[in-house]
């Protein structure tokens, strides 16, 4: 059994369903011999029983969204590349970096054949030849495992030429980049795989499914995304959406983090579970640490919009969460007590995008760094009411029309459904408005109690100087 800090989450609540951490109470869940005593590659050797076809209306049937963040089906998605286009790729996107997230990260270093085997079934209904594995350049053991599992794939039959004896064969070449977190975006991470700088391409034309990977059709798909085919395939559709509900059927992981007392990584029954059930539930964090009260807390990465206390009865439903204004992004939940130095949690936030910006468009390279110094100054004391409605102003000049002001805490705010409209070609540069937008309209007291007083000398008016 397992001794990592997050793993009774996964252990001891057996009633729940576990489509992809079935696999995280081994210490040896990561190697070919547990992978194969557990069922593995037995999801593979069903789909190789079918037709591609009949594999591909399996997971439309099923309905498995991305969980990269946009929530589209993935066999919807491997629908769009157009007929008679070769060669075309799958990239796996491993990229995992907006803060508050790492699920990928350990789905990566506790089970990476799962990986390899949903890579291998989505190959097959997709009718693809060629997969590309990109890892974030800091998770080395997540590369060290994948690399790992892979020789012991292609050793066993499972990876190459005629898998299992088939007329199916592909290759997985395994690639990571150098910590940029622009590249989780697709096209960013398509320019890096082809040895460019990681910058967005615009779309359209470069639509990966249409114009992607040198060139040619290209399906990007999320790493938990592929994590659940291997049991779809072992299963049946009818078994995946019998779990959750019917626009959101299926698990998912959320990545807890911040002030709750057991943080960690957790499978959910998507649709059903609500933000109170996995904040407050025994069987997940347990509450908020040392019994303080819940302040405010970040639904779906360091990107969304954040919530307050009377939004935790909202379920992990992606159409739900939008229509309240926010989203469930990458799966990443932020908690925030009431201890928590709000301007100062909007800065260390909007630090990370400005730094990671990646300079290609001009709203987000000069307006995420104005966002952070007005910030900086307001939190180091020196800011007046003048910044305040600035940091307004640059972010609407990134994000035009998206967000709803309020002059006071969570008064006159209004639901803005996701996505926002913006004036940069990726999400990076409004994410770094996001916390700004959020801490300010929520928490626009905490902001004005940081200015400075500047008291006022009256001037009588037709009163003249000594040089008059």
């Amino acid at each position: 059994m397992s001794s990592y800090p997050w793993a009774p989450g996964f252990i001891d609540d057996a009633h729940r369903p576990r489509i992809v951490t079935s696999r995280f109470q081994y210490e040896d869940g990561y190697t070919l011999e547990r992978y194969l005593a557990t069922g593995g590659y037995a999801g593979l050797r069903s789909a190789l029983s079918r037709t591609s076809a009949q594999v591909l209306d399996e997971v439309k049937a099923a309905t498995v969204l991305g969980r990269g963040g946009a929530g589209f089906p993935a066999g919807t998605k491997w629908g769009l590349t157009p007929a008679g286009v070769w060669p075309r790729y799958l990239v796996v996107n491993g990229d995992e970096s907006e803060p508050g997230t790492y699920k990928d990260r350990l789905l990566m270093e506790r089970d990476p054949h799962q990986l390899i085997e949903g890579c291998l079934i989505a190959c097959y209904a997709a009718g693809l030849s060629q997969c590309f594995l990109y890892i974030r350049g800091e998770m080395a053991l997540a590369q060290e495992r994948v690399a790992t599992a892979l020789n012991e794939a292609y050793a066993a039959g499972y990876i190459g030429r005629s898998i299992l004896g088939s007329h199916f064969s592909v290759d997985i070449v395994l690639h990571w980049g150098a910590g940029a977190y622009v590249v989780g975006e697709e096209t960013a991470l398509i320019e890096s795989l082809e040895g460019n700088r990681g910058m967005p391409r615009l779309k359209p034309p470069y639509f990966p499914a249409a114009v992607g990977l040198y060139g040619k059709p290209t399906i990007v798909n999320n790493v938990e995304t592929l994590a659940n085919l291997p049991w779809l395939l072992t299963h049946s559709a009818a078994e995946y959406t019998a779990i959750g509900t019917e626009t959101s059927p299926g698990t998912r992981m959320v990545a807890v983090s911040g002030h709750v007392r057991r943080p960690g990584v957790y499978e959910i029954i998507n649709g059903t579970t609500t933000f109170r059930d996995l904040l407050y539930g025994d069987e997940f964090c347990q509450g908020i640490r040392g019994g303080r009260q819940l302040k405010a807390f970040v639904p779906g990465g360091g990107s969304a919009p954040w919530f307050l206390p009377d939004q935790l009865d909202l379920p992990f439903e992606a159409k739900v969460v939008s229509a309240a204004g926010s989203m469930l992004g990458s799966g990443a939940v932020i908690v925030m007590d009431e201890t928590t130095d709000i301007p100062a949690a909007a800065l260390t936030l909007t630090r990370f995008y400005a730094h990671e910006s990646c300079g290609k468009c001009v709203p987000c390279r000069e307006g995420a760094t104005w966002l952070e110094r007005i910030l900086e100054r307001v939190v180091a004391g020196r800011g007046t009411a003048r910044d305040l409605d600035q940091l307004l102003e640059v972010g609407a000049t990134i994000c035009p029309g998206a967000f709803p002001h309020a002059s006071s805490a969570g008064q006159g705010i209004e639901a803005v459904p996701f996505p926002y409209r913006m004036t940069t070609i990726c999400f990076v540069g409004p994410s770094a408005y996001v916390p700004v937008h959020s801490a300010l309209t929520l928490f626009r007291d905490e902001f004005e109690a940081r200015l400075i007083k500047r008291k006022l000398i009256p001037v009588s008016a037709g009163v003249a100087d000594d040089h008059g």
